[in-house]
């Protein structure tokens, strides 16, 4: 936290260049959408393990339901990724930011021990950090994005939907051998 605080008292005079060495400038810290933030609390923090500092959220809850809960909460994380854009992070924290929602949802799938990954992952959390200190514009002025970015993160996306039917065509074909062998069996 104070290395937050340190870095938001030094932003202005890294804006008006009085760094006072050759060191590159710190970025500063750059605030979000509340919504954005109340969003990842409820998605990752929501519920605090009593006796203990360690949280879980939706995300974990939802993922229990095979299938569907996964896919729900990854569109809840799409949301976030496009905050990016507006944001205008750049590309490489965009595919970063969809790095940790595809092993969100990849690893997430596994039942039980996937939900148990999703309540330690945190992407949500994870990617407002990235945003958080990789914005280059603040929150009255992330309005809008840059076509380009836009388009990559619709890769992105396309991509994560792309594992997403490749998951469920996996999933069908392994029922149906499974259904295969079971009226073999009978």
């Amino acid at each position: 936290m104070k290395e937050l605080k340190l870095e938001r008292n030094i932003a202005p005079a890294v804006a008006a260049g009085a760094t006072g060495s050759d060191r590159p400038a710190a970025r500063p810290v750059v605030e979000i959408e509340q919504s954005l933030e109340q969003l990842s609390r409820w998605m990752d923090g929501l519920f605090r393990i009593p006796g203990t500092s360690w949280r879980f959220g939706l995300d974990a809850i939802v993922g229990l339901v095979p299938g569907l809960g996964d896919t729900l909460t990854t569109a809840v994380s799409f949301y976030v990724l496009a905050a990016g854009v507006r944001y205008r992070v750049s590309k490489a924290t965009l595919l970063r930011m969809g790095w940790n929602v595809a092993l969100d949802y990849v690893a997430g799938s596994v039942p039980f021990v996937g939900d148990l990954f999703d309540a330690a992952w945190k992407s949500n959390q994870k990617n407002i950090e990235l945003l958080r200190s990789r914005a280059t514009v603040s929150a009255t002025e992330a309005r809008r994005g840059r076509l380009s970015d836009w388009l990559f993160v619709g890769l992105i996306m396309l991509v994560l939907l792309a594992l997403l039917v490749g998951s469920i065509t996996i999933a069908w074909w392994l029922l149906s051998l499974l259904a295969g062998q079971l009226q073999g069996l009978f």
